[in-house]
C-alpha cells in the first residue's frame, strides 16, 4: 500500500509541494562567490562591504542611546531627530528641502526601500525600466509587484545612459524607471547634463523615478554627486534612496532612508508600515547624534579615493586593464589580455587558483551579457588590498 499523500515513504509528515512563484530566482552571485572565497581562503574583493570597523564614536552613540532608554518602538517613519538631520543634510548638499514630517522615511536598508517604493506605486501589468547592468534586487522587486521588466542596456564599454534607447522603451504602460548613480557595478557617475536630459525626457510623462543613490558620498576627482534632488523636474517624481550602511561603514546595521514628495511618501508609508513597520530605535538615535558632525560624509570621497588609487596602482603592475572608477567603492577591469575564459569562469578560476574573489559583470545582466569585465571591491583595509595585489601580480 502506498503512503498517503501527506506522508513520505517512511510514514513521516511532509510539507506540501508549493511550487515556486519565482522560478528564475536563485542564490545570488555574491553569496556563491563569498562562500567560494571562504572555502579557498581567498581575499574577498567580491561582495561590496568593508572589512574595517566604523567610527568608535558611532558605536558609543548606540550604547548611549540604549542606556538612555531608547529601546522601544520609534515612530513608524523613523525617529524625528534623524529625519530632521537627513532633511538638513539633503538641503545643505543639494539645495532641496524635504519636510521631515511627511517627506522622509527611515528604512531597513536601501534594498527594503527600493522594494517598498516599487510595491507602493507599481501595479500588475505596469512596465518598469531598468538600466543594465543593474543591482540584482531590481528585477525581482518588479516581478513581486506583478509588473513587466523592460531592460535597457547602458552603452557597452562606457556604461553611459543611451537616451535614444530609453525614449524608445517608454510606452503608455511605463510606470517607473530605476536609475543608479554612482553606478553599481560599473563605478560610473551620471553627469549633470545626463540628469537634465532624463528630466526633459520624462517631463511630458507621468513616469516615476526610483533613484538609487546609496553611494552618494563616494564620487571622486572633485566631481559633484548629481542627486535627483538637485533637479526640480526629477525631484517632483522621485523616490531618492540612500544608505547609512554604505556611508558610515555599517552595512550590517541595514538602515537607509527615502526622500520623496509628500504624495509619494504617503503611498510609500502605506507599504512600509506593513512591511517592516519601523527600524531599530537606538541605532536611529545614534545616527541622528552622529550626523551633527558632517565631516565623516564630507571626507568620505577622499578616504575612498586614496584606496581606489592604491588598488589601481597595484593593478597597473598586472595585465588587468582598469576601467574608470568615478564613484562607488568598486573597480572594474577588462580581463581580455589575461584569459580566454568567460567572466564567470574567470572569477571561479581567480578565486580558486590565485586566491582573490571578484564578481563577473555578466551577473548584472538578464541575458548574462559577457564583455570580459569583472568587478573588484576596494572597501578594504590597506593590508587587505596589498595582499590581494601581491596575489594578482602573479598573473
Amino acid at each position: 500500500m502506498s503512503a498517503p499523500a501527506s506522508l513520505n515513504a517512511a510514514g513521516a509528515a511532509r510539507a506540501p509541494d508549493v511550487g515556486t512563484k519565482f522560478p528564475a530566482i536563485g542564490t545570488t552571485i555574491f553569496t556563491r562567490m563569498s562562500a567560494l572565497a571562504v572555502e579557498k581562503n581567498a581575499v574577498n574583493l567580491g561582495q561590496g562591504f568593508p572589512d574595517f570597523d566604523c567610527d568608535a564614536r558611532l558605536r558609543e552613540a548606540v550604547t548611549a542611546a540604549m542606556n538612555a532608554g531608547h529601546n522601544q518602538y520609534p515612530p513608524m517613519p523613523g525617529v524625528r531627530m534623524l529625519r530632521e538631520a537627513i532633511a538638513a543634510k539633503i538641503e545643505g548638499l543639494y539645495g532641496r528641502r524635504y519636510r521631515a514630517a511627511d517627506e522622509i522615511t527611515v528604512t531597513a536598508g536601501a534594498t527594503q526601500a527600493i522594494l517598498t517604493a516599487v510595491l507602493a506605486v507599481v501595479r500588475a501589468g505596469d512596465e518598469v525600466i531598468v538600466l543594465e547592468p543593474c543591482y540584482d534586487s531590481y528585477v525581482p522587486n518588479i516581478d513581486m509587484a506583478g509588473a513587466r521588466v523592460v531592460r535597457v542596456a547602458l552603452t557597452s564599454g562606457s556604461f553611459r545612459p543611451d537616451f535614444d534607447r530609453i525614449a524608445a522603451a517608454l510606452t503608455p504602460r511605463t510606470r517607473a524607471i530605476i536609475i543608479n548613480t554612482p553606478h553599481n557595478p560599473s563605478a560610473t557617475v551620471w553627469t549633470e547634463a545626463e540628469m537634465r536630459q532624463l528630466e526633459q525626457l520624462l517631463a511630458p510623462t507621468d513616469v516615476l523615478v526610483i533613484s538609487d543613490e546609496v553611494y552618494e558620498h563616494m564620487v571622486y576627482d572633485g566631481a559633484p554627486h548629481p542627486s535627483a534632488a538637485r533637479f526640480p523636474g526629477l525631484a517632483a517624481r522621485s523616490f531618492i534612496v540612500s544608505s547609512f550602511g554604505k556611508t558610515y561603514h555599517v552595512t550590517g546595521w541595514k538602515i537607509g532612508y527615502v526622500a520623496a514628495p509628500a504624495p509619494l511618501t504617503a503611498e510609500f508609508r502605506k507599504v512600509h508600515q506593513f512591511n517592516v513597520f519601523t527600524v531599530n530605535t537606538p541605532m536611529q538615535c545614534a545616527l541622528a547624534a552622529y550626523m551633527a558632525d558632517p565631516a565623516p560624509y564630507l571626507n568620505l570621497p577622499a578616504f575612498y579615493q586614496r584606496k581606489r588609487d592604491l588598488f589601481a596602482q597595484g593593478l597597473a603592475r598586472t595585465r588587468f586593464k582598469c576601467l574608470p572608477s568615478q564613484g562607488t567603492y568598486f573597480q572594474c577591469v577588462d580581463i581580455s589580455a589575461l584569459s580566454p575564459l568567460d567572466e564567470a569562469q574567470f572569477c571561479q578560476w581567480l578565486t580558486t587558483e590565485i586566491g582573490v574573489a571578484a564578481i563577473p559583470l555578466s551577473a548584472f545582466y538578464g541575458d548574462g551579457f559577457d564583455q570580459r569585465v569583472v568587478r573588484f571591491c576596494f572597501a578594504k583595509k590597506d593590508e587587505t588590498l596589498r595582499r590581494a595585489i601581491e596575489r594578482l601580480e602573479k598573473l
